[in-house]
């Protein structure tokens, strides 16, 4: 039951995601979360490193759009340099945000990635209509109530997680 917020795949930070591995995984589009999985919550712009990693996502022909439950302002002004497909008020984990950014591609689902930093809402939403997810670490520990709740379950679904990983390493 609870493999449906289990992620396709866990990685430190958005610079781990290279194109090799979307390439091996038949992936051409991306479904990037803002805050705290490409800049932390308070920062207003994308950052350098930010730009610079999605420019090389570009530079490859990958697509990419930002879905995020932030509001439009937020996310127009994230949006600035990168000019990228976007979604704001996103809902996730609702579906339609997800379907939204597919139609927006041109892309079907199984071919599309899902990056983000919370499992309840990026990778159980990505995963709820097909995506291949993407769980990146948080970047910053400064985190509302609400958010800090959810990562103590997020906790024992990863212990979850790594004891099926470690299981399918074995056999």
């Amino acid at each position: 039951m609870t493999e449906i917020f289990y992620p396709s795949l866990i990685v430190d930070s958005i610079r781990d995601i290279t194109t090799e591995l979307l390439d091996k995984n038949n992936i051409k589009g991306l479904i990037l979360d803002i805050d705290n999985t490409l800049v932390p919550n308070h920062v207003a712009d994308a950052d350098d490193n930010a730009v610079q990693w999605i420019e090389g996502m570009k530079t490859a022909e990958f697509k990419v759009c930002i879905v995020s439950n932030a509001s439009k302002k937020r996310v127009i002004r994230f949006n600035d340099r990168l000019k990228l497909y976007a979604v704001h008020r996103a809902t996730k984990p609702g579906s339609r945000a997800f379907e939204k950014a597919a139609r927006m591609m041109d892309f079907k689902n199984k071919n599309i990635a899902v990056v983000g930093d919370q499992i309840f809402t990026d990778v159980f939403g990505g995963n709820r209509v097909g995506m291949f997810t993407i769980l990146v670490k948080p970047i910053d520990k400064r985190e509302g109530r609400l958010i800090k709740l959810k990562r103590i379950l997020e906790k024992r679904i990863l212990k979850s997680y790594a004891k099926k990983v470690a299981k399918n390493d074995v056999q």
